[in-house]
């Protein structure tokens, strides 16, 4: 069998059981009624972002010409690393050029045995984490240890079970999870962590720019557990700038220690070459930004409270969702798709999620808020939806 006859079954297999995806224009004329775009913050249009990211690739080129071990390491990297650092309230930060890049590297340097004397960690793992997360247990060649989504209790017992046990714990965790639209309690993860000497390392995608104090995500809360977890180096956050952040790309805060660590064995960072200076000064611009942007937050926060008693009015199950990502879960792949294609009839962009990205029979369209939708898009989202109830 040669490879475009394997690839053509296998499109068709998808397509069978409604998992077939395929790529669809994104007209910018049409961002007022998109549901699907991670830009919660509207910061990807704004001026003084794009102003700063022309300017700095003025100054230091549209490409950084190499990794950063080699030609890339320009001084605006290593000052967004600083800045990053303080927004962060961490010692250290490293850049990366995407999400899955630093969640399925950086993790799997941190969990790679020989770091830890050859002996293979204790990973537990909550059973939603994002797919970078689970790739880079793959990629570390460990077992993961799941716990039932945010189930502190849960996690307690699992590790309870290990307490005599010398190998190193780590737990991983989303902060704000993608796909289900829920908080970590992340007071009470530090509190646990801290009990069993666990390191923590939080996926702070969707977090950061819209929850903490200033959108600086939950990682930067101040707390005791979390606190003494800094002391000891063992509270690690990674984050992104494709998001709210509204440019692309990604980092790890850390201790400075682990970051040395991390330049010499996250091999997604020393065999890759280092962003555009474009992302590098909108980045920067943009951090600067959000802080200032409570009114905005709050405002969101409250229109996502809104939308969820207004759908559940309708008869929607909006999950565990009590963020700004508000899932319409409605079980099968064909119902998912149906309702995708209906809202896209309407003129409403929204995302269809199924698995393997959710658990099976949880299928959903994933509505994602930002400061830029109107009251008037809400009302004709609320009427197709409405309308789609009637009908099926």
């Amino acid at each position: 069998m040669n490879l475009s006859i394997a690839s053509q079954q296998r499109l068709a297999l998808l397509a069978q059981e409604s998992g077939k995806r395929v790529l669809l224009p994104c007209p910018l004329n049409q961002r007022t009624f998109d549901f699907s775009s991670n830009d919660y913050l509207c910061l990807s249009q704004r001026g003084d972002i794009l102003e700063a990211g022309h300017e700095c690739a003025k100054q230091y080129g549209a490409g950084a010409t190499g990794s950063r071990l080699l030609s890339g390491n320009l001084d605006c990297f290593e000052a967004l690393e600083a800045q990053i650092a303080q927004f962060k309230n961490a010692e250290a930060a490293l850049v990366f050029s995407s999400g899955y890049q630093a969640n399925a590297s950086g993790l799997a340097a941190l969990l790679d045995k020989s770091l830890w004397g050859s002996t293979e960690p204790l990973v537990f793992t909550d059973r939603l984490n994002h797919a970078s997360l689970h790739h880079a247990c793959q990629l570390a060649g460990v077992k993961q240890i799941r716990f039932r989504h945010n189930d502190m209790t849960h996690l307690a017992e699992l590790l309870s079970k290990h307490i005599e046990s010398t190998q190193p714990k780590i737990i991983v965790s989303e902060t704000v999870f993608g796909m289900e639209g829920d908080l970590l309690p992340i007071e009470q993860l530090a509190e646990i962590a801290l009990q069993h000497k666990a390191v923590v390392y939080l996926d702070e995608a969707h977090a950061t720019g819209v929850w903490g104090p200033e959108g600086r995500g939950l990682g930067a809360i101040q707390h005791p557990a979390i606190d003494s977890l800094k002391a000891m180096g063992h509270w690690v956050i990674m984050g992104t700038f494709s998001k709210a952040v509204g440019v692309s790309g990604a980092y790890i805060a850390c201790s400075e220690i682990f970051k040395q660590y991390l330049v010499n064995r996250c091999t997604g960072f020393v065999y890759s070459t280092a962003p555009s200076p474009f992302v590098i000064g909108a980045v920067s611009k943009a951090l600067e930004i959000i802080p200032g942007l409570n009114k905005e937050r709050a405002m969101l926060h409250q229109a996502a409270e809104t939308l969820r008693q207004q759908v559940h009015d309708i008869g929607f199950d909006t999950g565990l969702s009590n963020t700004h990502i508000v899932p319409l879960v409605v079980g099968s792949n064909t119902a998912c798709l149906e309702l995708k294609s209906h809202l896209q009839q309407a003129g409403i962009r929204t995302s269809a999620v199924r698995p393997p990205t959710v658990p099976p029979n949880a299928a959903r369209v994933r509505l994602a808020l930002n400061t830029g939708h109107a009251p008037a898009v809400y009302e004709q989202l609320l009427h197709a939806l409405a309308n789609w109830k009637v009908v099926a």
